[in-house]
């Protein structure tokens, strides 16, 4: 295996060597899907590359309710099928692949009427529960509470709200750090891996797709990379690529719809586990993490542009609602620390209204869109990895397929390798360090088996040891790694997707700015002008984020987050 560091030199150089070796599979779109499939086609012994135009993550897949599960609500609509898939991917995550990223996670579901809501819902969660005993993935089977036991476990709920309660498991996951573990992995097996990078142009010889023009979007250098088989990952911005390839309509037809989330402290709901509530058009999470609660979703269509989907006033009031219907603490929108916004990219169906995207199937589809080019589109964040096995498949054909099979159910990834042993020797560390019970099992539960490689970074400079003053949970090391081991480029790269602080302080992170950029300019090679900009930069877009959660509907708010142009552009309406 390679190094799995992904550096601001790591994708220079990957740039240079898809265009010195060529590829065998380049892989468009760094979400999930993408990242997978990478990983998927490279430990195939395919060359392989995948280019990402923002930052790894940061369309759809760092936007999620952050759940690895099988879709409970899915078997009341006895897509049996599907729910299996999922439980299987949840069970692999849990088990093998990501154990330091994937917790099971306990929910309660409310009942309201005493008898008849509790026979079917026992039925369905049971069912539910054998499903997942048969595809692995152990977690506690259901249980059941009359009205005092549910209350005892999460005292929040209002007591007119319920009879009882069923207690049933999921798994909770970082979306964000998932896809970057993702392409870490990717890249110790040989993958060439380059975010800020945008697909141009397809080169073809013929009707056959050959290879992309790639432009850097950090230095603005176009580079022509040769591939025998180029795979569009991109989810919401698939009709791109088509446009591109010259073969519009041959794709698969992605429906963009829009899910809300919203962020509270911890204080503000007591209750030990998450909540499992059904709306009059869907479900809505109540999600606990250790320092806040995620609460979402909402499932509209949206038209508007898709690199920045935003959350408005109506996203935001229709969640509390339906929160403060079944909480007692009667959540205020002084209460959120943040809002966020992701695009499903949900396969569209003949004659599907644009207005119908609740309807709409989470099930996935790969699409050949010309000779040498295929799209693969739909599906979720659990079902990543199946996703990524049938888009290989199918971009190797079926006999080279059954001769060059999928591995990726045994391939562990970047932290889930030795992580047992580090577990086991975790106190050690803490003890040697300085660092608490609730410090050791933060960094556990990020970086996994890599606590070690924190740990060194700390007794190699201790200053990389103190926590940020203005979010003491996370350490001045985490933010360094981000730089050294996880490809962030710019602040905003940090503070989104690695030190999560866009959304899990009211200020969107900016009190830590100044300790966060000087972290990283030395790493970058950052002078006080780029410095400035970066910050600068940062402070606008949370302004603008805010803002745009004020107006009323959906092309308000986005006019009012386009308003502030991104540090790197990608200019989306000439590509992808």
């Amino acid at each position: 295996m390679k190094d799995s560091m992904l550096t601001a030199q790591s994708r220079s150089r990957a740039l240079e060597d898809m265009v010195d070796t060529g590829l065998d599979v380049l892989v468009v779109g760094g979400g999930v899907t993408g990242a997978g499939i990478a990983l998927d086609a490279v430990t195939r012994g395919l060359r392989t590359g995948i280019v990402e135009m923002q930052d790894w993550g940061a369309g759809t897949s760092s936007r999620s309710s952050r759940l690895v599960h099988g879709g409970l609500r899915y078997l009341y609509q006895l897509d049996l099928r599907l729910v299996s898939e999922s439980l299987a991917e949840r069970g692999l995550l849990l088990d093998t692949i990501a154990p330091h990223l994937v917790h099971a996670q306990p929910f309660l579901w409310p009942l309201r009427l005493p008898l008849v809501e509790r026979l079917y819902s026992a039925v369905g969660i049971g069912a539910y529960d054998v499903i997942a005993r048969f595809r692995g993935g152990r977690v506690p089977i259901q249980r059941h509470y009359d009205k005092a036991g549910a209350l005892g476990i999460f005292p929040d709920i209002r007591p007119s709200r319920l009879v009882g309660a069923i207690r049933f498991y999921d798994a909770r996951v970082d979306d964000a750090r998932l896809v970057v573990d993702l392409v870490r992995t990717a890249v110790s097996y040989g993958a060439q891996a380059a975010s800020r990078t945008r697909v141009v142009r397809l080169v073809r010889n013929g009707q056959l797709v050959t290879g992309a023009v790639l432009r850097d979007l950090e230095t603005g250098e176009e580079r022509t990379v040769r591939a025998r088989h180029v795979i569009n990952a991109t989810g919401v911005w698939t009709d791109e690529v088509e446009k591109l390839a010259g073969t519009p309509g041959k794709g698969p037809k992605v429906l963009a719809s829009k899910g809300v989330h919203i962020v509270v402290p911890k204080e503000r709901i007591r209750g030990r586990t998450g909540l499992f509530l059904r709306t009059e058009k869907s479900v809505l999470f109540i999600i606990p993490w250790p320092d806040y609660w995620v609460i979402g979703t909402t499932d509209t269509a949206w038209t508007e542009q898709r690199e920045h989907p935003v959350a408005t006033a109506a996203d935001i009031d229709y969640i509390l609602e339906h929160a403060n219907r079944v909480l007692r603490s009667r959540l205020t929108r002084d209460d959120i620390l943040a809002s966020y916004a992701g695009l499903r990219p949900l396969l569209q169906p003949l004659g599907a209204s644009a207005a119908d995207s609740a309807k709409v199937s989470r099930e996935h589809a790969v699409v050949s869109v010309a000779p040498g080019l295929s799209a693969i589109a739909g599906g979720k964040l659990t079902t990543y990895r199946k996703m990524a096995e049938d888009a290989v498949d199918f971009a190797l054909g079926p006999e080279r397929a059954r001769v060059q099979p999928s591995i990726t159910k045994r391939v562990q990834l970047v932290g889930a390798v030795g992580y047992e042993a580090t577990r086991a020797q975790a106190a050690a560390h803490a003890h040697r360090l300085g660092w608490d019970q609730q410090r050791t099992a933060h960094l556990l539960s990020r970086y996994g088996s890599e606590l070690t490689v924190l740990a060194d970074m700390v007794r190699t400079d201790p200053q990389m040891g103190l926590p940020l003053a203005a979010a003491p949970t996370y350490l001045r090391a985490e933010v360094a790694f981000a730089v050294t081991h996880e490809g962030a480029l710019h602040v905003e790269d940090v503070l989104r997707l690695r030190v999560r602080l866009a959304y899990e302080q009211r200020d969107g992170g900016v009190a830590a700015l100044d300790e966060v950029a000087a972290v990283m300019a030395p790493l970058l090679g950052w002078d006080q002008a780029q410095v400035l900009r970066e910050k600068e930069s940062y402070r606008a877009l949370v302004e603008a984020q805010r803002a745009a959660s004020e107006a009323p509907d959906d092309a308000t708010a986005s006019a009012v987050r386009r308003s502030v142009p991104d540090l790197v552009p990608v200019e989306v309406p000439d590509g992808v």
